[in-house]
């Protein structure tokens, strides 16, 4: 079936839709990982933005079950050159067309995605529709206006508190759209967690016995959830904390720093971070339009790491608190595995401060 993609600046892509038949609005933005595209379907981190992948050919592995980020596919719409409907893979459990029907979510292919990223990359990302159906000027206009991505942390957030026994330091986890691959870095190492949902109060979290509080990643802008960041004031002083992508930007808000929107922003497996003590380049996986702002900073935070392509902050660390986040992701699945260490960083802190 014929579809378009209508982007806000008023340019339109016409292609093939697939997988769920319902029309879609949310934030056009590109991912350059060659594979992993499960993975970005089911990253919360997504929430409320169309994914533009480009690589050119998606889906040639399939879907399996194992490598999923969270319950569910979490992107509101999915854009590629050319999706592979006869995958070839030990572990594929289904096609990607099959996953987004299930998952209620609207693809479209066969565009100029190379096209598509240029254009994101030159006026920075935008809104856009996914649609099978001819729209007016003033149809498109609403939508747009209508669209907005401020509850994402609300919408991502688990509702309940849940626990995980372990032998080694108790972690509680704020559970801002947590990945599964972080849960899982944790537990290998033998952690004991307790995730809070986004906006548990630090009263509640400091009523239990934790060793340290973690800032898990999440979707959208940081200062739309105000709440949290007066929270995490409450326990700075009282518990080492940690944190990563948005957890990390959170801390900058919660240290009086500031944080920008970047114009396209960071979305892939390939972008090289410094790290200024050891002088040591690593290749990260990174998904976020925000970041620390340098200028902002108190005197007492020590920027860690930094991103080669921009000069972007990718880690801050306290000089006198236990203090300690990083921009990229560590976890990632299926990789680069470079930055893996940071989390053995994360517990030798804790162990410092116990």
């Amino acid at each position: 079936m014929k579809a378009q993609l209508i982007l806000e600046n008023g340019t339109v892509f016409e292609g093939k839709a697939f997988g769920y038949m319902k029309e879609t609005i949310g934030e056009v933005v590109f991912n350059t990982s060659m594979t992993g595209y499960q993975e970005v379907l089911t990253d919360p981190s997504y929430y409320g933005q169309i994914v533009t992948m480009t690589y050119p050919l998606i889906g040639n592995y399939g879907i399996n079950l194992d490598d999923i980020e969270s319950d569910s596919i979490k992107v509101k719409g999915f854009i590629v050159r050319e999706r592979c409907d006869s995958p070839n893979n030990f572990r594929c459990e289904f096609e990607l067309d099959d996953y987004l029907k299930q998952n209620k979510v609207m693809g479209i292919e066969g565009i100029d995605t190379r096209a598509l990223t240029k254009m994101i990359r030159n006026q920075g990302t935008m809104k856009g529709i996914i649609t099978v159906r001819e729209l007016t000027e003033s149809q498109i206009a609403t939508k747009f206006k209508a669209f907005h991505n401020t509850q994402a942390v609300e919408m991502v957030s688990t509702k309940e508190m849940v626990t995980y026994e372990g032998n080694g330091p108790h972690i509680g986890i704020m559970d801002f759209g947590i990945k599964n691959d972080i849960v899982k870095a944790f537990r290998d190492r033998g952690c004991q967690l307790t995730i809070f949902p986004a906006f548990t109060k630090a009263e509640e979290l400091l009523k239990h016995d934790l060793d340290a509080v973690f800032l898990s990643n999440g979707p959208g802008d940081p200062k739309d959830i105000i709440s949290v960041i007066e929270e995490i004031k409450k326990v700075i002083g009282k518990k080492p904390i940690e944190g990563i992508c948005l957890g990390h930007q959170l801390i900058a808000l919660a240290l009086d720093g500031d944080t920008e929107k970047l114009k396209f922003g960071h979305r892939g497996g390939n972008h090289p971070v410094k790290n200024l003590k050891t002088n040591h380049i690593m290749i990260t996986s990174q998904n976020h339009g925000y970041v620390v702002k340098g200028d902002s900073l108190p005197e007492n935070v020590d920027v860690t790491h930094i991103n080669l392509n921009d000069g972007s902050i990718e880690g801050l660390k306290h000089k006198e608190l236990p203090i300690y986040s990083i921009q990229f992701h560590p976890e990632a699945g299926p990789g680069p595995t470079d930055t893996a260490h940071i989390f053995d960083e994360f517990l030798n802190l804790i162990k410092e401060n116990c």
